[in-house]
């Protein structure tokens, strides 16, 4: 049997639950107090406001992609650490899915976090654009230096503006689904087409295949 969650866990999970369904801006401490059945002074006890819970929220979804946004160690890239790295995007986009929605609003409401964001973006692009480097250097993309700053961001652009372009298109936090971030993983890949080595196209358009979904499921 699996030990209890700490009061300050509880909170941290039902804030994440709550802010992904409704939007962070629509919840406020009370109706996470409430959800959880606990008075509004137990909640200040463990977070002094919502900005704190959303910071806490913020660490963890920036401890998630570091831990897998770089080059693995003492090997050469391949097609299979192509998927890996598009699914692990996925899961952590789903997971924190509100901080994109949200992240205008979040990053002027809060300046301390405007600035851990700067210095995750710079972090992000620095090591997307390794891998994408590590990409050329297996020989699975054939890409000059200005090639690769450009496709990284473009695909920061994409990943960091999707959730929000699923909202102006399906309307509410909670009509979202995984299916539809999935097709942002494609958009990604679909950046890197005219840049796939010969050899290894037939492995990337089946995973063009894997990720693609229809846009009539998207808007």
């Amino acid at each position: 049997m699996a030990p209890a969650l700490k009061t300050r866990e509880r909170i941290v999970q039902a804030s994440l639950e709550l802010f992904n369904a409704q939007g962070e801006r629509s919840v406020t401490t009370n109706h996470i107090a409430a959800h959880l059945g606990i008075s509004p002074g137990n909640l200040y006890y463990h977070f002094r406001n919502k900005q704190a819970i959303i910071a806490e929220l913020f660490g963890q979804y920036e401890a998630q992609v570091d831990s897998f946004l770089r080059l693995p160690e003492g090997r050469a890239l391949t097609i299979s650490d192509k998927t890996f790295y598009l699914q692990a995007l996925l899961a952590a986009m789903w997971h924190y899915r509100f901080l994109h929605r949200d992240l205008e609003h979040l990053l002027d409401s809060d300046a301390a976090l405007a600035e851990r964001y700067r210095l995750f973006a710079q972090r992000c692009l620095r090591g997307a654009g390794n891998i994408y480097q590590g990409f050329v250097d297996a020989g699975i993309l054939l890409m000059n230096p200005a090639q690769i700053e450009a496709l990284t961001l473009n695909a920061w652009i994409i990943m960091t503006s999707w959730v929000r372009f699923l909202c102006t298109t399906r309307g509410q936090p909670g009509d979202l689904s995984e299916p539809m971030l999935r097709r942002g993983i494609y958009q990604v890949l679909a950046l890197e087409g005219g840049y796939i080595a010969p050899e290894a196209r037939a492995a990337v358009e089946a995973l063009y295949r894997k990720l693609h979904v229809p846009l009539e499921q998207v808007i």
